[in-house]
């Protein structure tokens, strides 16, 4: 994607989080951030009570947000691209669309609305069930507004047309021209705390650090050197979704699982497991004996984030130091000394001093990152792209112009989900996170107080669907879906919406992850998660 590919290629946010507050609206979309980024969520609600910021809600769930909200649209699950389109289609009629930004900084925009001229409201309605005076005040406002922000997370990602649903957002921002300016720009909320930092030091199977592809000559050349190392592969390897499948057919005979617990955060979970089974040889290298480690040859025990030394690279892109607080327990080591043996081991001496060590390394071979050092992030991080020691770092991107180029737009047309609704499973199912729990509960989990808030597995349902299926707060039910089933605890709330449930992920005890779809994105191969098709019964 030219011009973009350095912000939304790796999921960058384009703007730092400070500038919430000078945004004029703000569209949230498939983020429950009051639950799932608490610090950011409170930054937003401040914009709105006290810089009287306008904000749009998009969610198939009632969230806490949209109490905040002047306007809060529900898409049925899955159906973002039309909605976004739509959003489009009323913004060029109305010519609200920013036309000198248009010619000045994008290609293909005629592409674009040609394609977009088929979402009128009305029949957008009939395929996200968005009212279409709602979608048109929606549209209205964002347009409207001299300075947009968009924010968005894994309600858009987590998609088989996930990596259209990005870019559908890309064009609903430049439209307007909103990405280079302060206040506005895209932002996709990260996942976990480092996981800006991961895809940066080239934690992708197609890019070495900074997203130097492994394909370009150049970038292997530069790499092997600094290295000391011949014949660098040019060919992209296997994503983790890809890898697990590829155990069953014994493509992949063993795999070293760090920092990740598949067997609770994978799809299709009893397949997942099954694939894990047949490997000849399986290491995991953890703080905690998770459900996956209990599977491994060979456990690997590492230190947690507050005893070691180093950085994380935040959603905002910012570099900050990391400190050591306290000691390890027992024989745990760091990871980066743990890779440095076991290379050694097999034939590659790997020796660095320190942490620090290690990071000018990386700023000598990232040039995003060539600028940064431990003495200059000392007192507070830096913002990447930073090309040399006297950049101040860039909270903004793209201001003036874009990195590669121009801005390109994508005319891309709605997919339905993998999976519908039908006579057997008649319910929808989204899952997702709570305020209480993370990720795979690997440390919440452990936590006293945290297990007495939230201590369970639970169905989010609507009254109107618990009536219809003669299910009680607090009764334990089956939920089956066409890979499997569990038991979970029936939640009647004003968030559902009928039609829809909702299942957090974090209780590998009854894992929601037993019933969702593996089927991937096919550009980033991400699977949908955040859609598949359920069916309660009443337990015997």
């Amino acid at each position: 994607m030219a011009g973009l590919a350095a912000a939304f290629g790796s999921g960058a946010m384009t703007n730092p989080i400070s500038d919430i507050d000078k945004a004029q609206v703000i569209l949230i979309t498939g983020s429950n951030t009051t639950e799932n980024h608490p610090v950011i969520s409170n930054y937003i609600k401040r914009a709105v009570k006290a810089k009287k910021c306008k904000l749009i809600v998009v969610d198939p769930r009632k969230i806490k947000l949209t109490e905040f909200a002047d306007i809060w649209i529900r898409p049925n699950l899955g159906t973002d691209i039309a909605w976004i389109n739509g959003m489009m289609h009323i913004i060029i009629k109305e010519g609200l669309l920013n036309k000198q930004y248009i010619d000045d900084r994008t290609v293909g925009f005629e592409e674009l609305k040609k394609t977009v001229e088929a979402y009128t409201p009305e029949y957008v309605e009939k395929i996200t069930g968005i009212p279409a005076s709602d979608l048109i005040d929606a549209a209205m406002m964002y347009a409207e507004a001299s300075i947009a922000s968009i924010f968005y997370c894994m309600g858009i990602t987590q998609h088989i047309t996930g990596t259209d649903n990005v870019k559908s957002l890309a064009n609903l921002s430049m439209l307007c021209g909103n990405i280079g300016i302060e206040g506005g720009g895209l932002n996709p909320l990260r996942g976990q705390n480092n996981v800006q930092g991961a895809c940066d030091m080239g934690g992708l199977p197609n890019v070495f650090t900074g997203y130097q592809q492994v394909s370009d000559p150049n970038g292997r050349k530069k790499m092997e050197q600094a290295w000391g190392v011949s014949d660098l592969c040019p060919k992209p390897g296997f994503t983790a979704t890809e890898m697990i499948p590829k155990a069953d057919t014994g493509e992949v005979k063993a795999l070293y699982i760090i920092g990740e617990n598949p067997l609770v955060s994978d799809p299709d979970l009893n397949h997942a497991k099954h694939c894990i089974e047949k490997l000849d040889f399986l290491v995991v290298q953890d703080i905690f004996m998770t459900e996956t480690a209990k599977l491994a040859n060979v456990v690997l025990p590492s230190c947690a984030f507050a005893e070691k030394n180093g950085t994380f690279t935040n959603t905002e892109r910012k570099v900050q130091r990391v400190r050591k607080a306290v000691n390890p327990p027992g024989n745990c080591r760091t990871d980066w000394e743990i890779i440095c043996d076991l290379a050694s081991r097999m034939g590659y001496p790997l020796k660095y001093d320190s942490s620090s060590a290690i990071f000018n390394e990386i700023a000598s071979l990232t040039p995003s990152y060539a600028g940064i050092n431990y003495h200059r992030i000392e007192a507070d991080g830096i913002h990447w792209p930073c090309p040399d020691a006297k950049h101040p770092g860039t909270p903004v991107l793209h201001k003036g112009s874009f990195s590669h180029g121009k801005g390109v737009f994508h005319a891309i047309n709605y997919v339905p989900p993998n999976e519908m609704v039908d006579e057997k499973y008649p319910l929808s199912l989204t899952t997702g996170r709570v305020l209480y729990h993370y990720h795979t509960g690997t440390m919440t989990r452990k936590t006293d107080g945290l297990n007495t808030c939230e201590p369970e597995c639970f169905i989010e349902i609507s009254s109107n669907d618990a009536e219809r299926y003669g299910i009680y707060d607090q009764l334990h039910i089956k939920v089956s879906s066409r890979r499997g089933n569990i038991t979970a605890k029936a939640r009647i709330s004003e968030k559902a919406v009928e039609g829809t449930v909702f299942i957090p992920f974090h209780f590998a005890e009854n894992a929601a992850n037993v019933l969702t779809n593996a089927a991937l994105d096919p550009i980033a191969k991400i699977p949908e998660y955040k859609v598949c098709a359920v069916n309660l019964a009443k337990l015997d």
